[in-house]
């Protein structure tokens, strides 16, 4: 009776279904992605981000000249914070009067746009990177990030790939946003969750 018993679950259809992919990372193929510059132009840029940009260097003057020289398109009056780390600036535009704080990430595979008005505040990641765990092969996905007018990402949060954040909205410490965020509205948590709406200003500049 148990040598039947045992046949019979081999043969159930629960075992009969294909397996899942398993990752083999021997395979994995990253020659479709543009980087959007020649190597050299990315070495020179590793160099002068790591002297310059990301250093302990006050002041933002320079980091803001420093991004326009390598293709980003920063606003007037935006404050950048020692201990930014930016992948491509090429692929980063921030509005005017913006803040961003002390050890800020902006992993930008994919363009990043920040608003005018924005607070991105310390050690906040931005993500625009994953990848496909479904293929074998774990191809490379990627999707912009665009944060709106007026938005803060409190510190230590994490935006991910392809999130909008709306006009007005607030990210609050810590939290992770998988999915776009309600313009004038407060998100918390990991998955960040609607907690309320927020009242905008009549004075708002646009």
């Amino acid at each position: 009776m148990a040598r039947k018993q045992k046949r019979a679950t081999i043969n159930s259809p629960d075992n009969l279904r294909p397996l899942p992919s398993v990752m083999q990372l021997d395979s994995y193929d990253k020659r479709s992605f543009v980087r959007g510059r020649p190597k050299w132009v990315e070495a020179a840029w590793l160099l002068v981000q790591w002297c310059l940009v990301s250093s302990s260097l006050p002041g933002a003057a320079h980091r803001r000249a420093i991004l326009r020289l390598f293709g980003a398109q920063i606003g007037t009056g935006v404050d950048i914070k020692p201990g930014v780390r930016i992948k491509f600036p090429w692929r980063l535009k921030i509005g005017a009067h913006s803040w961003i704080g002390e050890d800020v990430w902006i992993d930008n595979l994919a363009d990043v746009h920040v608003g005018s008005n924005c607070c991105v505040s310390q050690g906040v990641y931005l993500c625009t990177g994953s990848h496909d765990w479904t293929k074998s092969t774990f191809d490379l996905i990627v999707r912009p990030i665009r944060v709106g007018d007026h938005s803060w990402i409190a510190a230590r949060s994490t935006v991910g790939p392809g999130v909008t954040t709306g006009e007005g909205s607030v990210l609050a410490l810590g939290s992770v946003a998988t999915s776009d965020l309600a313009p004038w509205s407060i998100y918390s948590g990991s998955p960040a969750m609607f907690l309320r709406s927020r009242r905008r200003n009549a004075s708002t500049r646009i």
